[in-house]
């Protein structure tokens, strides 16, 4: 009797015809909300108190769970999971997920592709504030990426608990918002990696007046990254935020000692750094992705003091994009190595000096940023001999 298809599939006695469907793990908004006050459950737990805010290593913890009982909606959502009664009374009554979603200003739970939560509902729709233009939003990094970060997140920590570092008033952000500083913005540090802002006029009722604006990259200690606006970032950190003070004596040394990728007995060398101009020089402005990769014995600040009576700096002043401690390295072969490789894209250009002294600048060329970093990468890991740098492509490549 010939068997029909059913009988075949029933009679799967090794289970051969299994399938077994695997699952990715995909965090939702809800996920990472229940996560963030689970860690100040988990405190409690250990500690059998709230998070107190005259401890430095407990504000962070402190400022989240503050800010958690602040927020009905948030606290009404976390209510099932508060354990030991951490958030009190809750007053309104939780109506949907999109009302948690609605009051995050610093993009907290963004997924990186939904922005319907930045669309207005209770606004005129009238001129052009419509629509916005651009929309900042927080994006993962990779751990390769965020690994240098990683270490300066914890060393500011343990500075903040030996007191190193203490926390302030944020009042002023166009004079307390700056480049290389730490900030906590609800119970999170962050780091202002590149600040864009430029003194801009605006027109006001009251008058009209210059105010600082423009884009950063400010990098937060749970691996993401963002391109948020001056402005917006100085409001979040006012709002329910701090300023972190700078320490004595040289972080990044400190910072490699930690982690033990240097020893007392290593000798420094210097700083790498990369430094973008200001010139005001139309030539030089025209010129795109215009970087100088240099190295110096001195703290970069320190170096680039007198950077308008320079010729090296193009006789204007700098902007830091970026530095790195180097440790026991040859510092002639450095720089030799990364400007022969990058020598077909070196900037060719005569200036001159008030006295009529003519001046050809080195280090400087036109190179997108990512290609410079990754070139540094390779050099630093020793695999720059097996790459070039394509002028064309405008990238690293494979020889």
């Amino acid at each position: 009797m010939a068997k029909s298809l059913d009988d075949i599939l029933n009679d799967d006695e090794f289970g051969l015809l299994d399938a077994k469907v695997q699952k990715a793990e995909i965090k939702t908004d809800e996920d990472r909300l229940i996560e963030s006050f689970e860690e100040i459950n988990d405190f409690f737990e250990k500690n059998n108190r709230e998070p107190k805010q005259a401890s430095m290593s407990e504000y962070a913890l402190f400022s989240r769970l503050k800010e958690f009982k602040a927020n009905e909606t948030r606290k009404a959502f976390l209510k099932t999971f508060d354990r030991y009664n951490l958030l009190g009374k809750i007053e309104t009554k939780i109506e949907s997920l999109e009302d948690i979603l609605n009051d995050d200003d610093l993009g907290l739970l963004d997924n990186g592709g939904d922005t319907s939560i930045f669309e207005f509902k209770h606004t005129p729709k009238s001129g052009s504030r419509d629509k916005a233009d651009y929309v900042a939003q927080r994006q993962s990094m990779s751990e390769a990426e965020f690994a240098r970060y990683d270490l300066m997140f914890k060393q500011v920590h343990r500075e903040l608990k030996e007191g190193t570092r203490k926390f302030l008033e944020f009042k002023n952000a166009e004079d307390n918002l700056q480049e290389g500083n730490f900030y906590l913005v609800d119970g999170l540090l962050c780091y202002l990696k590149i600040s864009k802002a430029e003194k801009v006029l605006r027109e006001n009722k009251s008058g009209d007046r210059m105010r600082l604006e423009g884009r950063t990259v400010t990098i937060f200690e749970n691996a993401t990254i963002s391109n948020m606006l001056f402005r917006s970032l100085g409001k979040a950190i006012h709002k329910n935020g701090k300023l972190i003070t700078n320490p004595d004596g040289n972080i990044e040394k400190q910072l490699f000692e930690n982690a033990g990728i240097v020893k007392e007995e290593d000798k420094e060398s210097g700083w790498i750094y990369i430094l973008k101009s200001k010139s005001e020089n139309k030539e030089i402005q025209s010129i795109p992705n215009l970087y100088k990769i240099g190295f110096s014995k001195l703290p970069v600040k320190e170096r680039i003091k007198s950077a308008k009576k320079e010729a090296t700096y193009l006789f204007a002043d700098v902007d830091i994009v970026d530095s790195f401690a180097c440790y026991n390295m040859n510092i002639h072969q450095f720089e030799n190595l990364i400007h022969r490789f990058f020598a077909a894209s070196c900037l060719n250009i005569d200036l001159y000096d008030k006295q009529g002294n003519r001046y050809i600048p080195r280090e400087w060329f036109s190179i997108p940023l990512e290609e410079i970093n990754t070139a540094l990468d390779l050099l630093i890991n020793g695999n720059i001999i097996h790459y070039k740098y394509d002028v064309a492509k405008k990238q690293v490549v494979l020889k």
